[in-house]
């Protein structure tokens, strides 16, 4: 048995050895892959299906504003857009205020002749209706004065106070006084001053034309009767100033303080009457 085993190991030895020797007589081969010509392309083949939608990106980064840079600034306005075409007409709107009178327009042609009238003595007529409108003119402004002095009076020692809820320019004002045997009232005291203010605030007023203006020399004030004021005055701190170069009148406030005003200005006012001559 022993034989037979040694005999094997020899056979494959001896095989082994022959095989080496086979592939060293053997030559060594590389073999080097060129690529050919490109070739013609094919036909274009059918639309394959649809692909699987894909994840959602990450959200991208904050636009700026409208009208606004990346900095917070306002930006330059854009350029002008063009015309749009005119829209539907909308409903009338509400009428407006009432605009000043015009111009008087040029006269019109002349009419022609009318007939001839029926002969009238007329001027007696028209004479008597004249006179008649005067009186009844007079009536009135006597009704109106006796108004005023039945609505209440004010008096002291020697003068009383009638104030004329009618407002007038300061003129006009001295002018109804005087056509009435009086002048605007003209406090030349301090318990007159406090009679006509107290006058005023009990009939709820805050303001009267009294008769002191310097119409005549400008900062030169004088009593309507051209009197001086020589002995008392009561002007507001800081009057007169005659502002816009026109107060030359006076008013008396509640307050019994003076102050100069526009003669143009229309107000109530205060006539003044001596008791002796009532």
């Amino acid at each position: 048995m022993v034989s037979c085993v040694v005999v094997t190991v020899l056979v494959l030895l001896l095989v082994r050895s022959a095989h080496s020797q086979h592939m060293a007589e053997e030559p060594c081969s590389v073999q080097i892959l060129v690529p050919g010509l490109k070739g013609e392309a094919g036909e274009k083949g059918e639309k394959g299906a649809p692909g699987r939608p894909g994840r959602v990106g990450p959200p991208g980064d904050t636009g700026e504003r409208r009208g606004e840079t990346a900095f917070g600034e306002e930006s330059p306005p854009g350029l002008k857009g063009q015309k749009g075409i005119m829209g539907h007409y909308g409903k009338m709107g509400p009428s407006g205020l009432k605009g000043l009178k015009g111009d008087m327009g040029e006269p019109g042609p002349k009419g022609s002749d009318g007939d001839p009238g029926l002969p009238c003595e007329c001027a007696p007529l028209r004479k008597m209706i004249g006179e008649m409108d005067n009186h009844v003119a007079q009536l009135t402004n006597e009704l109106k004065f006796i108004k005023n002095a039945v609505a209440g009076v004010k008096e002291t020692d020697s003068k009383v106070y009638l104030l004329v809820k009618e407002e007038k320019r300061y003129r006009d004002a001295e002018l109804y006084c005087q056509g009435r045997g009086g002048h605007l009232a003209m406090p030349k005291d301090a318990a007159a001053n406090r009679a006509i203010a107290g006058y005023i605030t009990e009939a709820g007023l805050s303001r009267v034309y009294i008769g002191i203006n310097d119409l005549e020399s400008e900062g030169h004030f004088v009593y309507v009767e051209r009197s001086p004021m020589s002995t008392f005055s009561k002007w507001r701190e800081g009057e007169p100033n005659n502002a816009y170069e026109n107060e030359d009148c006076v008013e008396l406030v509640s307050s019994g303080e003076w102050v100069d005003v526009a003669c143009s200005l229309t107000m109530y006012f205060v006539c003044e009457f001596d008791k002796d001559r009532i």
